[in-house]
Parts: structure tokens; sequence; C-alpha cells
């Protein structure tokens, strides 16, 4: 599922391709993926308008136009494909048996963007600005910027009676951090993720507040080298796996103290943790 370090990389990637451009058309192919919202709606807010840049709230990615906002969230497995133009994308956009699946495709004067999932569980909707979309309207602070101090993050742990990783999960306090580096930040900080927030230290805190920075910057790096290739309907981020400590290893060593990695449900949500050196 895309987390703050992967939609920042689209987002910083994707501005090269799409800024100053022009929206010659929308392509609604499964409107499912612009509920509530109806596809006129989308497409009526966005055709002839200029792209003017690319921006990021939490998970959510924006492209800002000349009038409006254009608003994509990927859920677990939305991701963006290139196409060279209107002919290619009709040529290969959901035909089967080795076509490539397309919800919504955005044709420009130059090149086709395409959001796709399978799954249908992504989402497309215009807005008047990113201020009244409805989903970043309710985000907190985004651990990624200025506003992420320590004192902030200190407020916000004392606030809440939730068990470490949920905190971390909720958008409304810090946005844009999901279950994989939840879990890789607990485990960097030593931290347990079934204790109480409010019930760690001042040392637990800054070590948490430290690790949440560099765990978010290490996993940027990842997902720009090398940077997202929209014309590969394939792609995705690769490397992420070799600076993963504990995500996903049930069972296997810590690469602290050796002792298994344990996986545990939480919220509906798997969380692996090492019980010896997270406390």
């Amino acid at each position: 599922m895309p987390e703050l370090p992967e939609v920042e990389a689209i987002a910083i990637s994707l501005r090269l391709l799409v800024a100053r451009h022009k929206i010659r058309c929308v392509h609604v192919l499964h409107p499912i993926v612009t509920q509530p919202q109806s596809p006129d709606h989308v497409t009526r807010s966005a055709e002839n308008h200029k792209i003017q840049s690319v921006a990021r709230r939490g998970k959510y990615l924006f492209l800002v136009l000349d009038r409006g906002v254009i608003e994509m969230h990927f859920r677990f497995d939305g991701h963006l494909i290139w196409f060279k133009n209107a002919k290619d994308l009709l040529d290969r956009a959901n035909r089967k048996p080795d076509g490539v699946h397309v919800d919504v495709a955005f044709e420009l004067d130059k090149g086709v963007l395409a959001f796709t999932d399978n799954r249908h569980l992504g989402r497309v909707h215009a807005w008047e600005s990113i201020d009244a979309c409805l989903g970043a309207a309710k985000l907190g602070i985004d651990p990624t910027s200025n506003e992420f101090t320590q004192a902030a993050f200190a407020e916000l742990l004392a606030g809440s009676r939730r068990p470490l990783k949920a905190f971390l999960l909720d958008q409304s306090g810090i946005a844009g951090i999901g279950n994989i580096y939840s879990c890789e930040a607990l485990w960097h900080a030593r931290l347990d993720p079934r204790r109480r927030a409010d019930s760690i230290t001042s040392a637990d805190r800054r070590r948490l507040h430290k690790a949440i920075v560099s765990v978010l910057r290490r996993a940027l790096e990842c997902c720009l080298q090398p940077a997202p290739d929209f014309r590969d309907p394939d792609w995705w981020f690769r490397g992420i796996d070799d600076i993963l400590r504990v995500y996903n290893r049930e069972g296997q060593a810590c690469r602290r103290d050796g002792h298994p990695i344990r996986r545990l449900a939480q919220g509906g949500r798997s969380t692996y943790f090492c019980e010896y050196c997270q406390k």
C-alpha cells in the first residue's frame, strides 16, 4: 500500500511529466473509481484545464489545476501509468488477455496519464481546492514538515490512550504513516506497539520522533532510486525490502538481537515486532 514516501516519490516524478500541460479529455472507464462523485463531475472539472503542479498531503496525491484540483488516493493497489498518446491508450487499455487495466485516463496535450486499480478501491475525485477535499481536511501533521516538532509530537502522544501502533496509523494525528513504516519506526525506537501512547517517557518519545523522520526519509530515498517509471505498466518501487527490519518478517531473526519476529493483529492489521528488544 503506498504510504507517504511512495506518494511523495510519485509526486516528485510526476511533476516532470505533467506540469504546465493541459488536460484535453478525461476517459472514465470504470465509474466506480469516482464514487461518490459522478464521472461527469470529474470530467467537467478537469477538461480544458492546465496542470499547474503536483502536490501531496498525507497519502493523497493532487493535480493542482489552474482552477480546482484532482485528488487521487491509491488505497492498497492503485498506481499510475503513462501512455504516449490517446491511440496508445485505446489500443492497450482494458484489452484482454494482455491489456493494461485502466480506470481513469487524463489525455493531455502531450501524453496520457492513467489511474489504475484492479481492486477498484482507489479513488479519483475533483475539488475546488486541496482544502475542500474531505479526506485531506481531516489530516493531521505531516511528519516530513517543519510542523512535526518534538513539542507537537509530545502533545499528540499525551492526548491519546490508544496503543502506539494505532496512534501512528491515525491519519488525523500524523498524516501519511501506514502499516509498513509504523512497524519500522517502532522497531527502530525499541518500543512495543501495544504500549499506550500516553504512557511513554520523554526519552521514548524522542527516540520515536527521530525514528519516524529517519525511516520516512530513508524510504523516500529508496523510492527515488530508481524513480517511478510510469511508462512501464508493471513498475513498482524496488529496494524498499532491503531497508525493512521487521515488517513482513514473521518468524525471521530480529536484526538487532536474533530473536524471532512476531506478528499480531491490531485493528485488523498485521503488526510485526520483536517482543524482546521492543519494550
